[in-house]
């Protein structure tokens, strides 16, 4: 019989669920802070101690699992409605059997034993590195697949963006051009005019004198090169004048000349 020690075990699945939310919301565009994410990570490793109790059977151990996905996501990524929760829920779902299914069918094949399946959780005792790689993998494919099914839509749009108790709503156009993303996050910047500034930060636009919480990001573009100053907002949404609904992003903010527009790159739509 297998010894399971729980230390390794609450810490694996600490470091698979992170990436698995991580995974999640680079599939869906869902903005994720890194603190939500280790907590829901946390959290959501006290269901992997159903492994030490006797076998529940197929449909309770689903249960439970449903039970930990919807929870975790809800913890994550928030309540912002039923569609955004199934959406995320299926996602992280999806990333799970995927990692899972990979780690089943090796158990299958060659039996090794470093692994252990129970109740739906698997335990793993071999190379923090090996692990690394796995999920690095599953990530990376995640990525390429999104870049594919990216496509710019026909609609017109509106932008939410709110900072602490101020809040501005601004036309948004959808350009695929728009490829400016965070060095520091990876997010991308949805570029808004030096107006807009004005509004959240009751201030000229000065980059030699920026608020609290802005800084310099460097952009290239076919007129030239610069600094652009940037900030991570409270809330953004991405709302469809024709469809309606909206829809909250991972995006962080950026002030330069764009006509008067919010402008973004469509992948933000997607999922």
């Amino acid at each position: 019989m297998q010894t399971i020690y729980i230390d390794v075990l609450i810490v694996l699945n600490i470091y698979v669920n992170f990436f698995l939310l991580r995974i999640t919301a680079g599939a869906t565009h869902s903005p994720l802070r890194t603190w939500r994410c280790v907590a829901a990570s946390v959290y959501g490793s006290l269901f992997s101690l159903t492994i030490l109790l006797p076998c529940l059977g197929t449909f309770v151990s689903l249960a439970i699992k449903l039970v930990a996905a919807v929870s975790i996501v809800a913890l994550s990524f928030g309540i912002h409605s039923c569609k955004r929760l199934f959406i995320n829920t299926a996602a992280f779902f999806a990333a799970n059997f995927t990692l899972a299914g990979t780690v089943y069918s090796v158990y299958t094949l060659l039996k090794p034993k470093f692994i252990h399946f129970n109740n739906a959780c698997f335990y793993i005792d071999f190379s923090l590195l090996i692990l690394i790689i796995t999920t690095a993998a599953l990530y990376f494919v995640v990525r390429v697949v999104r870049i594919f099914m990216d496509r710019a839509p026909n609609d017109d749009y509106r932008i939410f963006i709110r900072a602490g108790k101020k809040a501005i709503s601004l036309p948004g156009l959808a350009d695929t051009g728009n490829v400016l993303v965070d060095y520091f996050t990876g997010s991308p910047v949805i570029i808004c005019s030096e107006e807009s500034f004005s509004e959240l930060t009751s201030t000229v636009l000065d980059i030699s004198l920026l608020p609290k919480g802005f800084r310099l990001l460097p952009y290239s573009a076919v007129s030239g090169s610069g600094l652009i100053p940037v900030f991570r907002p409270d809330e953004v949404l991405i709302s469809s004048c024709t469809k309606g609904g909206s829809k909250p992003v991972d995006a962080v903010i950026g002030f330069g000349e764009c006509s008067g527009k919010a402008v973004f790159n469509p992948k933000l739509l997607k999922i």
